[in-house]
């Protein structure tokens, strides 16, 4: 007897007595697990899962699997990145598969494939005040402790004048003012 399970997004073909591995459940080594999600048994095709059909396992080990290297690399950029990843398994010895399910709960407590969170009794909030939507309610604030302001000496005043056109005369005495001739500054004598 065979049967097809989805769990961790995989689908995966399990027969009693097989040990599989499969992405990581909540739970210890020795817990029992229940896959709820049973695509196929002996020929038998669900749309798409078979309701009441379970597969259950024992957690033999969790753990992880073995280190896979992450280089990137870009010519001519002066980038090496280098990491590793490790994917986290739990390893799942399957005891029986059932179809209707019945004789699988009698034996092992329905613990679901899904990672559930553990539950925690829930916390007893103290009642909040009931606050009228339409008026507002005026809530005591701390008074805030203001810094004295120092007073800052004052910025001298600058001026900005506008640069005046200059006089034609002016330009006209530097221009016609005797250049001297440029001496030769190559001078191998």
């Amino acid at each position: 007897m065979f049967a097809i399970i989805k769990t961790g997004g995989k689908q995966i073909k399990v027969s009693q007595g097989d040990e599989i591995f499969v992405e990581m459940l909540t739970g210890v080594e020795g817990d029992k697990v229940r896959f709820d999600e049973v695509l196929m048994i002996d020929g038998k095709i669900g749309s798409p899962t078979i309701k009441g059909a379970a597969v259950t396992g024992v957690i033999m080990k969790q753990g992880k699997q073995k280190k896979i290297v992450v280089f990137h690399y870009k010519p001519k950029k002066n980038v090496h990145k280098k990491y590793g990843h490790r994917q986290p398994y739990t390893k799942v010895k399957i005891e029986e598969i059932s179809l209707t399910g019945a004789s699988a709960s009698k034996t092992a407590p329905a613990a679901s494939s899904a990672p559930a969170a553990p539950k925690a009794a829930p916390a007893v909030k103290p009642a909040a005040e009931v606050k009228p939507v339409g008026e507002k309610v005026a809530e005591a604030k701390p008074a805030t402790v203001s810094k004295p302001a120092t007073a800052k000496p004052a910025a001298p005043k600058t001026t900005t004048t506008t640069a005046k056109p200059k006089s034609p005369s002016t330009t006209a005495a530097k221009t016609t003012a005797a250049k001297k001739p440029a001496e030769d500054k190559n001078t191998d004598k």
